[in-house]
């Protein structure tokens, strides 16, 4: 859905070949979670990582670091003893494939022929699942610790002064069943701006996805007191505050996706030596 409300606002300068695939992009949304293994687990562990940040076990300044490997680094010295698993990295995993479709278009641009169509192939995947993790990161469960009820780690316990739900499913329901049930592509459309913002070099889209990411965790406690006040039930109809603030967070995901995949388009153009 956020894809799709994505790809519908893109402007027209974008190349034909990525307006009109539509289907395709739809398709590898959830993508990375088809890689999810228990038999397979060398595939499990290298991606189960990517898809959340707990902003509350970040210490300091860590995520300066210029890559995930500085990152973990800054994480271990820090004193996490698994660090993958209580931060995550989600923001590198963003970056990363925003680098790879910027990547991609400049080559496109030089391309002839058969290459070109190669090329195109390659573009349209890593937009695509770059999909799945920008829609991952406009779920504030996807940037905390509460990531499925309050206290969603034995190992973690927090403070629950209000009283927020610990039912374990909050996660899935959330996302997955209420959205299915009560939400229909028109609610995230008309909410995902016409305005596409250019978000820049290199450094400065790093910059905007930090800010996409902490804008979404500033609604954890909203998502908790929603849920609180009545449940998000995909089986009963739902109160119009709790379908309004879940097309709110899927439409900044789309508008986000939108301006990376807008951004990489741009930024390919822009010569060799000014890069």
């Amino acid at each position: 859905m956020a894809g799709r409300a994505a790809l519908a606002r893109v402007p027209d300068a974008m190349p034909a070949f990525f307006r009109e695939s539509g289907d395709q992009l739809s398709w590898l949304n959830p993508e990375p979670d088809r890689w999810r293994s228990r038999e397979l687990r060398p595939m499990d562990q290298g991606f189960s990582y990517d898809h959340y940040i707990d902003f509350e076990n970040v210490p300091g300044d860590a995520l300066d670091a210029p890559d995930r490997w500085r990152f973990i680094e800054a994480l271990y010295g820090a004193g996490l003893i698994r660090p993958e698993r209580d931060v995550g990295f989600l923001p590198y995993r963003i970056e990363e494939l925003y680098q790879r479709l910027l990547t991609g278009f400049r080559l496109w641009r030089d391309a002839e022929g058969d290459e070109r169509r190669w090329i195109e192939a390659r573009i349209i995947n890593d937009a695509g699942v770059l999909g799945h993790y920008v829609t991952d990161g406009s779920q504030p469960h996807h940037t905390t610790i509460h990531f499925n009820g309050w206290n969603a780690s034995g190992a973690q316990q927090a403070p629950n002064p209000e009283g927020f739900t610990e039912e374990r499913d909050f996660h899935g329901r959330f996302e997955s069943d209420f959205v299915r049930e009560h939400l229909a592509y028109n609610d995230v459309f008309f909410r995902v701006p016409r305005e596409t913002r250019f978000l820049g070099t290199p450094d400065e889209v790093r910059e905007a996805i930090h800010a996409f990411l902490r804008d979404t965790h500033a609604e954890v406690a909203t998502l908790y007191r929603l849920e609180k006040s009545a449940r998000f039930d995909p089986d009963s109809a739902p109160p119009t505050e709790h379908v309004e603030f879940t097309a709110e967070r899927l439409a900044a995901g789309a508008a986000m996706l939108r301006d990376l995949w807008w951004s990489a388009w741009r930024d390919s153009a822009r010569p060799p030596s000014e890069r």
